[in-house]
């Protein structure tokens, strides 16, 4: 099969993509810009476009069209490919003689997802935190009992391809090992634009559920409506793993008909895994304890899961440390966390790592409409942190998915102010914003001087940051 994905480079996408790589078929795609992930799908036959997006990115011979539901309906590629569409014959009234021709399919990345979770005895991890690091426990734990899974995450995994030097966002299984006759996939379930709706999971792990993605949902009720449709998409027989500390997984499960093993920060289990995790955080005891409880209900024993749970070594992004010498030695923690539950926890477990270290945290607020809605839990949660200084850069801005009326009622520059305001203006040296990442480059250049902790923070573009930070010289 000929498959074209339109914004290759996003980290489910580009997962989606490998799968179909690794399967044999051909795989072209287009993204605005250069990355590790598309420069890996090249490296292994994919064709790929760098660039604006345009019509003549899509081969003239293509049997499916993949592409994020963030793609807006203005997407060149995306008109084309409907274009495309509209003009095809229907197979069903195409007279032809002996095979009919191959119809075209336009497919959202959670619809193409969703086509292959029907394939699969499917464990889906899902919730507002946590969903990668626990899918990426999971899987390692599976593959240590010897269940070979397919998995599909949105980070990368260094245990998934050794080869690489942060690892994979997809492993293909050789699919022996089956359940129930099918072989098994591992995979990360999204809840934004409603994403999760579209899967067939076998096994739903919820980790937690809090307001977030408010561009789309509006509120609380609705997340809590649209994950109470997902768990009903699970069979008679279908098994839910639940967060018990969490009180909106709590009363998205009640009344289930479903079977629900929970587990909890208090239970003996979590006490364990504290003993043998190398990951920080109490976060992070959560997330094993998930993977533990899911390990129980598929009957993997204990001392199988805590062996592969005590190698794990974290995902790429997810408290990423790194040891440099340049320009004074100190430690640089490479973080995704956006939202300010995410924040808050990470710094903490970084507080935890090192108490007595100077702390100082590079946080880029990602999307004006998340920090529209999260203003006033931005503001009380950059407040109360436990550091020495804090960093603020431009919001990151998503194309195409944010509101004028919104981007002129917020910025990193009234949000430093604001904090500010709160803490005393004693507290100015501490508490900056510096609008570009080549502007704060340089002042950590100047300024620090040595044995510092600096966390870098933030889903859009601040990676850049880590990237300029840890090159070699």
């Amino acid at each position: 099969m000929r498959i074209h994905f339109i914004g290759i480079g996003g980290i489910g996408v580009s997962a989606l993509a490998k799968y179909y790589l690794e399967k044999g078929h051909t795989i072209t795609g287009s993204d605005l810009v250069e990355s590790e992930l598309t420069q890996d799908l090249k490296s292994k036959g994919a064709n790929i476009k760098i660039g604006p997006h345009k019509a003549e990115n899509i081969p003239p011979v293509v049997d499916l069209i993949i592409h994020s539901p963030a793609v807006n309906r203005e997407n060149l590629e995306l008109q084309h490919a409907r274009s495309l569409l509209a003009f095809q014959p229907i197979t069903s009234r195409w007279k032809s003689y002996g095979k009919p021709k191959q119809q075209l399919q336009i497919l959202t990345y959670p619809q193409a997802l969703g086509e292959l979770t029907k394939e699969y005895y499917t464990i889906a991890v899902s919730g507002t935190h946590g969903k990668s690091t626990t899918t990426a426990m999971i899987a390692l734990l599976l593959i240590e009992a010897g269940f070979d899974p397919t998995v599909i995450v949105g980070t990368k995994v260094k245990e998934l391809d050794p080869t690489l030097p942060s690892g994979t966002n997809c492993r293909v299984g050789q699919e022996t090992f089956r359940i129930e006759n099918r072989p098994v996939l591992v995979m990360e379930a999204d809840e934004h634009f409603a994403s999760f709706l579209n899967y067939a999971p076998d096994i739903i792990v919820l980790t937690s559920i809090e307001p977030d993605h408010l561009d789309y949902y509006k509120n609380l009720r609705n997340i809590i409506k649209a994950f109470k449709q997902y768990t009903l998409l699970l069979p008679k027989q279908g098994i839910i793993i639940a967060n018990k500390d969490d009180k909106n997984t709590a009363t998205v499960i009640k009344g289930t008909k479903h079977i629900v093993q929970q587990y909890a920060s208090t239970w003996e289990a979590a006490k364990q895994l504290r003993s043998i995790l190398k990951v920080p955080g109490e976060y992070n005891v959560a997330n094993a304890h998930a993977a533990l409880t899911l390990a129980r209900a598929l009957r993997i024993p204990d001392r199988t899961s805590f062996k592969a749970l005590s190698k794990f070594q974290g995902t790429w992004r997810r408290f990423e440390v790194f040891e440099l010498r340049k320009p004074v030695r100190y430690t640089l923690v490479s973080d995704y966390g956006h939202h300010p539950t995410e924040v808050r926890v990470t710094v903490h477990a970084a507080r935890f790592k090192w108490p007595q270290a100077k702390i100082w945290l590079v946080f880029q607020p990602h999307q004006y409409q998340r920090t529209f809605y999260f203003y006033r839990d931005f503001i009380a949660m950059l407040s109360l942190l436990p550091v020495e200084k804090i960093i603020i850069p431009d919001i990151y801005d998503v194309a195409g998915r944010e509101e004028t009326e919104i981007r002129e009622q917020v910025s990193s520059e009234k949000l430093v102010k604001q904090v500010l305001r709160r803490k005393g203006r004693e507290h100015a040296q501490d508490i900056l914003y510096i609008p570009t990442l080549q502007e704060i480059k340089t002042y950590l250049e100047k300024n620090l001087t040595g044995g510092e902790v600096v966390m870098v923070m933030g889903a859009g573009d601040i990676y850049g940051l880590t990237l300029e930070l840890t090159k070699e010289p």
